[in-house]
Formats: C-alpha cells, sequence, structure tokens
C-alpha cells in the first residue's frame, strides 16, 4: 500500500497535485481530517480492497488539534510499514496575494475571521509548520504552470521508489530569490561573470561560449569540485537518514551563466554514479530534466 499525503499553503497547487495523482490511479482525498489517516489505512489496507496506491490532502482547513496531532499520526501510520510519502507545497506570499486577486477568491482563513489575506497567509503557514518540517518533499510552485507541476507530480512523487533517493540539481538567480524548495544552496557569485562582456550576455552556461570562458579561470573548477567533494562526503549520510529527495540548488546573479554551467556539470558527475539525478534550470524554464551520464559530453 502506498499512501501520499499532499498539504501546503493555500493557492498553492495542491488540488492540482491531488488530481494528477488521481489521473495516475490513485484513489484521492480532498480535505481529509487527519484524526482519520488511521482509519483510512485500516480501511483501505485490507488486503481485500482493490485500492493500492491512495492521495489525500491535509491542510489548514484541519481543527487545530488535529494538525498538532499530525506529527504523532505520522509516525503510528508509518510504524505500520506503509510506504508514505508527505509532499508540501509552498509559494511566495507575494505571489499568493496575486493569486487570490486574480481569482477573487477567499483564503479559507479568511471566511470566519477579520484577518486580512497576508495575516491569513501568514497564520497558515506557522500552523503547517510542522508539515512542512516533516515533509519528504518541498515544492516550490511559485513559477510552475499547471503543467509543470502535473508533470513533477507524475514523475517525482508517483514514480518514487521507497528505497530511492531521488537528487535534484537546480541553477538560479539570487535577484529573484533562493529557491524555497532548496534543501543545500551554494553560492557561485564571487567567480568570473560572463555578463559583464557584452559579447557574451545573451548565451547561457550550457552554450560553448560561456563554457569556454568560465573553463579559462581555475577558480570555477576548483569551485565543482569542492561542491561535488562535500556531495560525495555526504550524501551517504542523508542516504542513511532515509531522505526520499535532496535538492541542491546553485545560484548566481541572474541565474543564466554561472549558475547553470555549474549545475550542468556537477548532475553529470553525480550521475555516474547516483542513478537517480535530475537537473532544473529554474530561470529558464527548463524543469525535470533528466542529467545526461557522464561520458556523453557537454
Amino acid at each position: 500500500m502506498q499512501l501520499v499525503i499532499i498539504s501546503g499553503r493555500s493557492g498553492s497547487g495542491k488540488s492540482i497535485a491531488l488530481q494528477a495523482l488521481e489521473d495516475l490511479g490513485y484513489y484521492a482525498i480532498d480535505n481529509l481530517p487527519a484524526m482519520l489517516l488511521g482509519s483510512l489505512v485500516d480501511e483501505l489496507g485490507d488486503p481485500a480492497s482493490p485500492r493500492s496506491s491512495i492521495a489525500v490532502s491535509v491542510d489548514a482547513r484541519n481543527l487545530p488539534q488535529a494538525l498538532q496531532r499530525f506529527p504523532s499520526l505520522l509516525a503510528e501510520v508509518r510504524g505500520r510499514g506503509i510506504d508514505c510519502q508527505v509532499i508540501y507545497l509552498t509559494t511566495d506570499a507575494r505571489i499568493l496575494i496575486e493569486r487570490y486577486s486574480a481569482t477573487r477568491r477567499r483564503h479559507p482563513l479568511t471566511r470566519d475571521s477579520e484577518m486580512t489575506l497576508a495575516e491569513a497567509i501568514d497564520t497558515e503557514e506557522r500552523a503547517l509548520a510542522e508539515i512542512r518540517d516533516l515533509a519528504d518533499l518541498v515544492i516550490d510552485t511559485s513559477r510552475l504552470s499547471v503543467h509543470e507541476l502535473r508533470g513533477r507530480i507524475g514523475d517525482q512523487v508517483a514514480g518514487h521508489r521507497p528505497e530511492q533517493l531521488t537528487l535534484t540539481v537546480e541553477s538560479f538567480g539570487f535577484k529573484r530569490g533562493v529557491p524555497l524548495d532548496a534543501d543545500l544552496v551554494f553560492d557561485a557569485r564571487c567567480l568570473p561573470n560572463p555578463y559583464w562582456d557584452p559579447r557574451l550576455r545573451p548565451y547561457n552556461g550550457r552554450d560553448e561560449a560561456i563554457v569556454t570562458f568560465l573553463e579559462g579561470y581555475p577558480v570555477v573548477a576548483e569551485m565543482l569540485d569542492d561542491i561535488e567533494g562535500w556531495l560525495t562526503r555526504w550524501l551517504p549520510a542523508y542516504r542513511a537518514s532515509h531522505r526520499s529527495y535532496l535538492t541542491v540548488a546553485i545560484g548566481c546573479t541572474g541565474g543564466q551563466h554561472r549558475s547553470v554551467y555549474l549545475a550542468e556539470r556537477l548532475a553529470r558527475r553525480l550521475a555516474a554514479a547516483h542513478p537517480h539525478v535530475r537537473l532544473r534550470h529554474r530561470e529558464m524554464g527548463l524543469q525535470d530534466t533528466l542529467a545526461a551520464p557522464a561520458d556523453q559530453g557537454r
């Protein structure tokens, strides 16, 4: 039996994620009272039940006492040997405000209170803090389209096996903020910047012109080696702690040149030893691209 629990901020795409799993054959339940998790497992975990894959959403619409008991309820379910993943969706608060303003929908926490939208978003984040801390995977949906979110749910959640560690290497630009779902962040802004050469500005870190520029500086190779060395040293510890997902984010100023180059090279190196490596370039809009084997060149 496989159980996927979807949680996160209202407006971050929980309904889309749940529908994506339902389309993939999961028995989906929206807004499940957390107190019923054990009963659900008892009912659908029966050998006579045809339901082997279940997806539920548990969010701030639950009673406060139910959210407070979520850690113990989750521990009880996992103690039964159930393959259980907790997926938390988050979105930048400013983008959430824009989404609610555009759709003119009310936030669930403003319906029976005098809270402003901003206050409701902040209150909800605090109420769900323990669920986020327990999440196996955090997905930042701030800049994901509906199709990209459905793709990530299908690829990372439905296609995940409990014994594997899925490693994602992501490039980003600091000027648009650090990815909310990053577990480890490395800063490449100290490296030589191709942006200041007007001839190189239109290219990105996957283009030969940028590759040639960056590989002309030994310090770039040194940073790449150091990041790879650190990950090689510590990935076994993450795997031993039963982590299912790990996102390594590399940032530069704009997320087009230095971070893209480093993410490409790092993902390719790691893929030689780790079969479940994914590569994303946030600012270029490239999501969930499988890292190529290390011997396929540039």
